[in-house]
């Protein structure tokens, strides 16, 4: 993963995270020498996200398989939260 300093983007703007980008889709920006933040190029963002989802998805699934989820309305779930 690329690395960019605080202090580059700040005198170098967009650009910089542009030119960060060109060959990785993702970007790590160092604050005093300490990995602080990363940039993501928004296409490799969206497919994290659907792994992400994905991943829940099929957590979900399994708790269903294993018994570990309940199916009530919407009423009786509100009424749990706040019991």
């Amino acid at each position: 993963m690329h690395s960019l300093t605080a202090n580059e983007l700040k005198t170098r703007g967009i650009s910089s995270l542009e030119e960060g980008l060109k060959d990785s889709p993702e970007l790590m920006i160092t604050v005093r020498g300490k990995e602080k933040y990363v940039v993501l190029d928004i296409e490799y963002y969206h497919q994290l996200r659907e792994v992400e989802l994905e991943a829940a998805l099929l957590e979900s699934r399994q708790d269903i398989t294993d018994n570990k989820a309940t199916q009530e309305s919407a009423e009786a779930h509100v009424q749990h939260i706040f019991d």
